[in-house]
């Protein structure tokens, strides 16, 4: 096997834990890419102006960044942790169940937003449990975490493809005028960001005739055995109340899913009743307590900053590319076709879904901080020939597929590598997940204004300027870790500051 037998055999011990979080993950990325292509047929469904269902967009994209502040609240005990996750990926099955039932905008959006708010919570909970099991060695397991999200967001487009409207979906008396524009629209309105949709004047009242409501249904079907999953791993644990009568959960509640020595269960009991204050996993608001920051060096903080900036950067670039890269093909000068421009967005999110499968090895066999600095080198790069061929089809095919794979590994990298910087303290997940999700709703609603101002061109600009900054910031990072100061080797080993830590066996120690 490409892994040793140590990591082998941790993984083994934690199997199910670590395929129910990569499971809710793929959840996420269900979620997270049916709003696009579908947008049109919700429109006609809610008979609303295509002014008002962008707002659908903007309430996912806020209540996710929310949901990601809120959701280290539950990290306190397994139990809870568990339970969030099963409320989450169950509420998303009955967010795609419900879909096809809002006739009112505003009652989508409410959906949307109850989505975005699972959707958060599964993205904090699941990278900061993964952190928990593996410690040191989560890099590898947090890239294969996002490759399922990569594909949940491949399949659910594909899903929804066969059902979309190639027609009007509103019969009216200007049917006939408005059905030659809506391939155009469909296609326009990718994954993440609907483009500008004033343009287009659509019929507002008529008989719906959308099909779009059984790829809803489909996917929420195939999303059902993900809170099945949780739900039996929350059995396994014996915390389902209904079941865990009979005796005590043998593994602590705020440990994860790991076999503890028998000699240690009396005092692991005791354990479950208490909540575990395991620095490097607060939610946002226990971060910010003053509590946490006596004695922290500067150096401290700038880990924290400066990695959430990079994640600011990077993920932003993966919202304004998908979402922006169709409008920028087929105008001028490129005037791509809107059929073959509708596939760039595809190709976007293939290639990341296709560098996440990659990266599962390589991560193994590389530092997370190599790996972060060859993606941001690489984005800047491919940015710059992109705007040096700006007049060639083929070369942003290529720059878009070489954009996927450099940003596709960033974000579990970056995780990875300030989290052994800390040494499993402060807040660097929660920090990193809302810095992430902050900067891919800032930077969208930024490049859209810009490009209705200055034109299709300065898309590749502003990619160019928000992939120098993120080269920027990670030296600023590199800087730091030289600077923070190395955890001490004669530590009383019996301190209960020191981090709880895994041996060879994977079995947790004091």
């Amino acid at each position: 096997m490409w892994w040793d037998e140590r990591v082998s055999a941790r993984f083994r011990r934690n199997l199910q834990p670590t395929l129910t979080y990569w499971s809710v993950f793929f959840s996420f990325g269900l979620c997270i890419a049916f709003l696009g292509p579908t947008l049109l047929d919700l429109r006609c469904q809610t008979q609303s102006s295509l002014s008002q269902i962008t707002w659908v967009f903007f309430s996912q994209q806020f209540c996710l960044l929310l949901g990601s502040c809120l959701g280290g609240v539950f990290k306190r005990t397994l139990s809870q942790s568990l339970f969030a996750l099963f409320a989450s990926s169950l509420a998303i099955s009955l967010v795609f169940a419900i879909i096809p039932l809002c006739h009112n905008v505003v009652v989508l959006a409410v959906v949307m937003a109850v989505a975005g708010l699972a959707m958060g919570c599964i993205d904090t909970i699941s990278n900061m449990q993964l952190v928990k099991i593996y410690q040191k060695d989560s890099a590898i397991f947090l890239q294969a975490l996002h490759f399922f999200v990569g594909f949940g967001a491949l399949l659910s487009p594909l899903i929804a493809d066969p059902f979309l409207s190639d027609t009007n979906c509103i019969l009216s008396n200007s049917t006939a005028n408005a059905s030659s524009n809506l391939p155009h629209i469909r296609k326009s309105l990718v994954p993440h960001h609907p483009g500008n949709l004033s343009h287009y004047d659509l019929p507002m009242k008529g008989m719906v005739v959308t099909r779009v409501s059984y790829a809803f249904w489909i996917m929420a079907l195939i999303n059902l055995p993900v809170p099945i999953a949780v739900f039996f791993l929350l059995y396994k644990e014996r915390m389902v109340p209904c079941f865990n009568s009979s005796s005590r959960p043998l593994l602590s509640a705020d440990e994860l899913a790991m076999e503890t020595r028998p000699t240690e269960k009396d005092d692991l009991s005791a354990a479950v009743q208490r909540p575990h204050a395991a620095g490097g996993h607060d939610d946002l608001f226990s971060c910010c307590q003053s509590k946490n920051f006596r004695g922290a060096s500067y150096t401290y903080f700038a880990v924290h900053i400066t990695g959430a900036l990079v994640l600011f950067m990077t993920d932003g670039i993966v919202g304004e590319y998908s979402g922006f890269v169709y409008s920028y093909a087929v105008e001028e000068p490129l005037s791509v076709v809107h059929k073959v421009a509708g596939y760039l967005p595809s190709l976007f999110w293939g290639f990341i879904t296709l560098g996440r499968l990659i990266s599962i090895p390589v991560s193994y066999r590389m530092k997370p901080a190599t790996m972060v600095f060859i993606n941001v080198v690489g984005v800047l790069i491919t940015f710059l020939l992109l705007l040096i061929f700006s007049y060639s089809v083929v070369f942003l095919f290529v720059g878009t597929a070489s954009l996927g794979l450099f940003l596709s590994s960033t974000f579990p990298s970056m995780l990875a590598y300030t989290e052994d910087i800390l040494q499993y303290k402060g807040c660097a997940t929660t920090v990193l997940v809302t810095g992430a999700g902050i900067g891919e709703m800032v930077l969208q609603l930024l490049v859209g204004s810009i490009i209705h101002d200055q034109g299709s061109y300065s898309f590749l600009v502003c990619g160019m300027i928000f992939g120098g900054l993120a080269f920027t910031f990670y030296a600023f990072l590199l800087f730091f870790h030289r600077m923070y100061p190395k955890p001490s080797s004669d530590m009383d080993d019996a301190s209960p500051d020191k981090p709880a830590v895994m041996d060879d066996t994977g079995q947790y120690q004091r």
